[in-house]
């Protein structure tokens, strides 16, 4: 005979299935990632569900994203159920856009690496990174290398 799976999994057989730890549930729980439902014993019980989300989770810190980043995504998926494969795609694909930025300003920074941050010269007359009178104020915060790759306008500092 064939047995239909229990719909609710306690926190340590979600843990053991998810190759997580049970503090790691507790706080994915905590930080609104995942819903549990409590026994009369206030004990928590998963629906399978969350263990597709734990795989989301999973996913979206393997490729470097914050948990504020892989929340946002679990924001547009069901929370009652799996996502079906169009909602995977249609998260993947935003998650693919995150990670091609990302590649970009690595690349910058590779480009730079053994160039204007490894010289210290500082010098008036050929230096990328030379600042006077703090013109990258004007440009905003964080890194000029970060600025040209994701492509922003008015990054470059005068010589």
């Amino acid at each position: 005979m064939n047995q239909r799976p229990r719909q609710l999994l306690a926190i340590g057989e979600v843990a053991e299935r998810a190759g997580i730890s049970v503090p790691a549930v507790r706080y994915y729980e905590e930080r609104g990632l995942i819903v549990s439902q409590r026994t009369s014993s206030n004990q928590r019980q998963f629906p399978r569900h969350v263990l597709r989300r734990l795989a989301v989770i999973s996913a979206g810190r393997r490729i470097g994203l914050s948990l504020e980043e892989v929340g946002v995504a679990l924001g547009a998926l069901p929370a009652d159920r799996a996502p079906t494969r169009s909602e995977w795609a249609a998260m993947s694909a935003d998650w693919s856009r995150m990670v091609a930025g990302r590649i970009r300003v690595l690349q910058a920074l590779q480009a730079s690496l053994d160039g204007c941050i490894g010289c210290g010269c500082l010098s008036r007359d050929r230096c990328g990174i030379f600042n006077p009178g703090d013109q990258a104020a004007l440009e905003g915060p964080g890194s000029r290398w970060e600025r040209e790759a994701r492509g922003e306008a008015g990054t470059g500092f005068a010589s």
